[in-house]
């Protein structure tokens, strides 16, 4: 295997960037568009020439999942693993194999539960064989989604059944997690993380995120539970002017409490989710044996991208619905 050289002024760009805030959406759009940004600065110098070149498409096209959910059957359950199905911490009755999984479990039941682990697993192989064909768009579509479910994976509530707090009486925390509080500080995050490191055993990192994810789900729902009752309760809750429209949000104090009270878990599993899709895009490139990333064809396919737009916003969306933002729209 080569030896591999990260540019000394590596991270100096990544901090150069200006996103919209959008929010309503796994780790929001704001996040998702974020994490993959950044990660393409973890890379090693024989993969920037295209990935710093295409910086804007993979940040833009971070989060097409998220709207394929409206127009794809099937999309869901790649964004999740609702792991406390199946028992116990550490799930051991739970195949990491997808061949032996739907053999224990069926793929009915996967597919009802969730199948995160095991679609990244899956793309990282697909984001090879893209790089092995030296097809430009193929290989900048496959990383853009990769890095999408790469980060939910990395989402507590995206592990678990009770993912909005349905089930404990916290409707709303999904939101109030993955996307409220990055949009109110989340430009204050240290971006200054870890270069990519090649991945042995891509199934079994991705297993491990998603256990690790896992174990932080009681601290999300008994924290905020917490904060909940020490706070005044007219302090929950703001309004704001969105548009025409206003919405109900958790409001800044009750949002920076949980925060901490939470020792900005978010912002270091936003910073573990930048790693992690570096170094799978990393991990997928090597195991193509490394080809030149500096002349590639471009094959784009424009028609795709205006019949996945028209389908975001004309459909509704197919599986759950988290209430991302944790706010609701109030009537004028």
């Amino acid at each position: 295997m080569k030896h591999f050289s990260w540019p000394k002024t590596l991270f100096v760009c990544s901090m150069l960037f200006f996103l919209e805030v959008q929010i309503g959406w796994s780790w929001g759009f704001w996040g998702h568009k974020r994490i993959n940004r950044i990660a393409c600065f973890t890379l090693p110098e024989e993969m920037l020439p295209l990935f710093k070149e295409s910086l804007e498409f993979l940040t833009e096209h971070a989060v097409d999942p998220d709207k394929r959910r409206y127009g794809v059957d099937g999309e869901a359950p790649r964004h999740y693993i609702d792991i406390d199905h199946y028992g116990e911490y550490p799930f051991e009755n739970v195949p990491r194999n997808w061949d032996s999984a739907v053999a224990v479990l069926t793929e009915d039941t996967l597919m009802a539960y969730g199948i995160v682990p095991w679609h990244v697993a899956r793309m990282t192989g697909w984001l090879t064989k893209a790089f092995e064909s030296g097809d430009k768009t193929r290989i900048l579509r496959t990383a853009a989604d990769l890095g999408h479910y790469i980060a939910d994976a990395h989402v507590p509530l995206h592990t678990t059944l009770n993912y909005n707090g349905q089930l404990t009486g916290q409707h709303g925390i999904h939101g109030l997690w993955e996307s409220r509080i990055p949009e109110l500080i989340g430009e204050d995050y240290d971006y200054f993380v870890e270069k990519a490191q090649y991945i042995e055993n891509p199934l079994e990192e991705i297993w491990d995120i998603v256990l690790a994810s896992y174990l932080r789900v009681d601290s999300v729902l008994d924290l905020e539970k917490y904060i909940t009752a020490e706070l005044p309760s007219d302090l929950k809750h703001s309004f704001e002017q969105r548009g025409e429209t206003t919405i109900k949000v958790y409001s800044s104090e009750f949002s920076s409490e949980y925060n901490r009270a939470m020792r900005d878990m978010v912002e270091r599993r936003m910073r573990q989710a930048i790693i992690g899709v570096g170094s799978f895009w990393m991990t997928a490139w090597v195991n193509a044996g490394q080809p030149d990333l500096r002349s590639l064809e471009n094959h784009a396919q424009p028609e795709e991208e205006e019949e996945l737009e028209k389908k975001f916003k004309a459909d509704k969306i197919k599986g759950r619905y988290h209430g991302n933002t944790g706010s609701e729209a109030i009537q004028q």
